[in-house]
């Protein structure tokens, strides 16, 4: 691939768009690369660069897509990296196949990077039936190195690859066409430093000996049950309060409903009917067009027409069902009195040894783990098993019993673990 590109070829390409791309060496240039990036349309020109791209060690993907007047993420645009070119691919132009694409992303031999990984992997998931594999996520992998929780695309380029994202475009309709060059060089941008970024984190991995740290993160990402919503289940993402078996029963019912209805309709749920009116419903438990109708936010054409009727129809099969099978809410009992001490020694000792190891707190444990291993040995909590383990709940059970203490270093500005002998009982 030629490094400079004359006038004249730039004249003619009017067509094409040149993103710069990172090299793998300094050259005189700069140590950039200029290649040509035409959006591609056809099955032919897909099946094309998918073949180059599937001799590539790795390449990087991201998608656009729209999502606020479905249930299901409408693929807009899909941007692939490879060793020396990046094009954005147009699942929208007419007639094309994706079946190049999709062989490409089901190709053992090749990884496949991405950024936040989850949104991206659900919507191929929904058009293959499988999960890109393998995959790697530079995001968590960042966890692992130490740069932060959940940190984001944005400052993970500007650290790793000294580059700077125009976010500028980030809220563009990515459905019309035709985009313009400036969209598409702002969507290429999202894989293109997305090499540089994977190449030294691959790079950390294998000095600080995380690299099977991130493999078992991956293992959830690459599970087709992380991306499944079962209908059954959607009542628990609504949090409820109430701890009423009957009110827990309608609240179910009425949460599978309108999941399958969402679903089925391909409309966003708050389409179907707001959170704050079923769950007023669940409360109240309506069994007459009129007592639906005094339900704040539901519109008479709703409550009147076949919504309104299959709701009442929703309602009467959950009264008829016995509180004994009521669904149980996620239990968090309250502390044991006198824990509260405890819970904030052992978040000290997080920080603490999350700084140390130069990893990201969340991926370690949460405030609720915490509690839970103030309350129990035995919680069953990811804090408790394999490396977080090692990093911090050996020694989070010793701090707990009174085997370690902390305490501060001669400089008097960091802390360190103190070994003790155990407490005497009484």
């Amino acid at each position: 691939m030629s490094r400079a590109i004359s006038n004249d070829r730039r004249k003619k390409a009017h067509d094409v768009l040149f993103v710069k791309y990172p090299a793998l060496a300094p050259g005189p240039d700069g140590g950039v690369f200029l290649c040509p990036m035409p959006m591609i349309s056809d099955t032919p020109s897909l099946a094309a660069f998918c073949e180059r791209l599937s001799h590539a060690e790795f390449v990087t993907v991201d998608t656009e897509f729209m999502r606020e007047r479905t249930y299901w993420p409408q693929l807009c645009l899909v941007q692939l990296g490879g060793p020396d070119e990046a094009r954005a691919v147009d699942p929208l132009a007419p007639g094309i196949d994706l079946a190049p694409l999709f062989d490409l992303l089901a190709n053992p031999k090749v990884l496949k990077v991405f950024h936040a990984a989850r949104q991206d992997v659900e919507i191929f998931l929904k058009a293959t039936g499988a999960v890109p594999t393998p995959l790697f996520d530079t995001q968590v992998a960042a966890m692992v190195c130490g740069f932060g929780d959940s940190v984001g695309y944005e400052t993970l380029v500007s650290q790793l690859a000294r580059a700077r994202i125009d976010k500028s475009m980030r809220f563009t309709d990515w459905s019309l066409r035709p985009l313009s060059e400036r969209q598409v060089q702002y969507a290429l941008a999202d894989v293109t430093h997305l090499r540089v970024a994977y190449e030294k984190l691959a790079s950390m991995l294998s000095t600080n000996g995380r690299a099977e740290w991130l493999a078992q993160e991956t293992l959830e990402l690459a599970d087709p049950a992380t991306y499944r919503t079962d209908p059954e289940d959607a009542w628990r993402r609504l949090k409820p309060r109430s701890t009423s078996p009957k009110f827990l029963i309608l609240l179910k019912e009425l949460a599978a409903w309108r999941e399958r209805e969402a679903q089925d309709r391909d409309l966003p749920r708050q389409r179907v009917i707001r959170d704050e009116s079923l769950t007023e419903i669940a409360a109240h438990a309506p069994v007459s067009i009129e007592e639906l109708g005094r339900t704040r936010g539901l519109g008479k054409g709703l409550v009147e027409g076949k919504m309104g009727q299959a709701i009442l129809e929703v309602v009467a099969r959950a009264r008829a069902i016995p509180d004994g099978d009521a669904p149980v809410p996620p239990d968090r009992p309250d502390l044991p009195r006198g824990l509260g001490p405890v819970v904030d020694l052992l978040k000290v000792l997080l920080k603490m040894k999350c700084d140390e190891h130069g990893v990201a707190q969340k991926l370690v444990a949460n405030s609720a783990d915490v509690e839970a291993i103030a309350a129990d040995d035995d919680a069953q909590v990811p804090a408790l098993v394999g490396w977080r383990r090692e990093l911090f709940g050996e020694d989070a059970l010793k701090l707990k019993h009174g085997r370690l203490g902390l305490g501060f270093c001669t400089d008097g500005r960091r802390l360190r673990l103190v070994p003790l002998e155990p407490a005497e009982e009484g």
